[in-house]
């Protein structure tokens, strides 16, 4: 059964960091473009990053640039969302996303208190 599976959304300051993870079950995890998004409660998801098959090449939302960085290792099947410099406004669930399969993860909450 494919799945997406995310962890590592909590509660954190302003101004601090947090990892999201997401791991991919199910499928050939290695070939597929990544994407992670955010929503809030009555809002569209919003793409945040974007990250290539082999990892070379990176995307991200105006939002997060500068403060966010996907990763991804291929042998462990999981794409990360290294989230540092926090603010209020990033309080949201995060998603991964394989776009081949349109398939989503259960989202991860995370807070950010001011």
């Amino acid at each position: 059964q494919r799945q997406l599976v995310e962890s590592g959304g909590g509660l954190v300051q302003a101004g601090g960091s947090l990892r999201l993870s997401c791991v991919a079950r199910g499928f050939t995890f290695s070939i597929h473009r990544m994407r992670w998004y955010r929503q809030a409660p009555g809002k569209e998801r919003e793409l945040v990053a974007t990250i290539s098959d082999t990892g070379r090449t990176t995307t991200y939302g105006d939002a997060v640039k500068g403060r966010f960085t996907i990763s991804r290792d291929n042998a462990q099947n999981t794409v990360y969302l290294q989230m540092n410099r926090l603010k209020p406004e990033d309080t949201v669930t995060y998603y991964c996303y394989n776009e081949w399969w349109g398939l989503w993860g259960q989202g991860t909450q995370v807070t950010v208190s001011s």
